[in-house]
């Protein structure tokens, strides 16, 4: 009972946290609320061990991750992908003036090792908030190990509800050019012959097409992923791979278009992944926190202050609404799925039309995606390795 008990905990926290982004029209996202859940029941009545016990731990997490990628991959085309240069260099260059902005005037407010052992959690992810965390311990700073805990846990709360404006009113936008005709060949939706498209995959019967079929080729191609970072001594980072695997795939006809919608676990998935990412929430202890309230709050200002300004510069000079630039910058508060999942929000609150839907989807999803790819999987890392030296 224990184990449905744990499970039952972490649906509510998700669908309540789905009905408040409901009730708002997307203004508060729905992960904002889940995590506010998390966090209060952590310090008050969940177990710290509750995901674990719900099933969502860390082997969960490591199947239903590249999963999810080469999922994503197939619900995209080398065409969209390709063109996400913008996003990569907005992405990047974004997160060029987090560290601008936080290494001068954050090292200036604090010390240069408060400001080090922040940053690469800031602009990262899990794993870049743990590299800095073992470092510090290994050296001794323990006290100040805990710190990019707590930004890892708290960074996206304070980019969640930045990127749902932003994103809404750039979908407000898309949604009037859409309205109005006033899009671009670039920009239309490729209208395509299903039947003239089909591959080889595709045209088996229905009834051979089933789930264990699907998620069987789905994994097959994240082991293919693994294989090819591992030849490479990952140059190009895994879950770079498998995002690029599953388009490759998917345009060879190998993998149908959104795997795992039509296997029936793709929601399964994603509400474990959630789970997991909250799961980091049950080390924090309010005195913990509170003591690095400062700390966090001034370099998350700064940070973002940093990505809006390049941002905007950006988004002139590679003719983007400052909007969409903005949102991309931010995604290294977010990374995946929290980009995905908010960017979806946004969209279904905005327009319940099919074409609209699609239209918005394939114009706002891609970059949103990349953005956190280029960011968290891979510029974090980085900055996290380089950062270490110096302290």
């Amino acid at each position: 009972m224990a184990t449905i008990a744990a499970f039952l905990a972490v649906m509510v926290a998700i669908f309540v946290g789905e009905w408040v982004s409901t009730w708002t029209k997307a203004l508060i996202p729905s992960l904002f609320i889940t995590s506010v859940i998390f966090i209060i029941g952590y310090w008050t009545i969940f177990p710290k061990d509750l995901v674990e016990k719900a099933s969502f731990g860390v082997n969960f997490a490591s199947i239903c991750v590249p999963l999810l990628l080469v999922h994503l991959g197939t619900s995209m085309n080398l065409r969209q992908l390709a063109r996400q240069w913008k996003a990569v260099a907005i992405s990047l260059l974004g997160v060029c003036g987090t560290l601008l902005l936080t290494l001068t005037i954050g090292s200036f407010i604090f010390d240069l090792h408060t400001v080090l052992a922040a940053v690469p959690a800031m602009v990262g992810g899990i794993v870049s908030a743990l590299l800095m965390s073992d470092s510090l311990n290994q050296i001794g700073l323990t006290s100040l190990a805990t710190l990019p805990v707590y930004m890892i846990m708290f960074h996206g709360i304070f980019g969640y509800p930045i990127t749902s404006i932003m994103l809404k009113k750039e979908a407000r936008r898309l949604q009037t050019n859409f309205q109005s005709g006033n899009i671009s060949q670039t920009d239309s939706l490729e209208e395509i012959d299903e039947e003239n498209s089909k591959k080889f995959i595709e045209k088996l019967p229905n009834d051979y097409k089933t789930g264990a079929f699907i998620l069987a080729r789905v994994i097959l191609v994240a082991l293919i992923a693994f294989a090819a970072s591992q030849l490479i001594h990952n140059f190009i980072n895994f879950n770079i791979l498998c995002l690029l695997f599953g388009v490759i795939f998917c345009e060879l006809g190998f993998l149908e278009k959104n795997a795992l919608h039509k296997a029936g676990v793709f929601n399964w998935l994603i509400y474990g992944l959630i789970a997991y990412i909250f799961m980091q929430l049950s080390t924090s202890t309010p005195k913990g926190f509170i003591s690095y309230i400062p700390e966090i709050i001034v370099l998350l200002v700064l940070g973002v202050i940093g990505m809006y300004l390049v941002s905007l510069l950006l988004s002139k000079y590679l003719k983007l609404s400052k909007e969409m630039g903005f949102a991309v910058a931010l995604t290294s508060l977010l990374g995946f799925p929290a980009d995905y999942i908010l960017t979806n929000d946004v969209i279904k609150d905005v327009s319940k039309d099919p074409n609209e839907v699609d239209y918005l989807t394939q114009n706002m999803l891609p970059p949103m995606l990349v953005g956190g790819f280029t960011t968290v999987s891979i510029a974090s890392i980085i900055i996290a390795s380089v950062f270490i030296k110096f302290i």
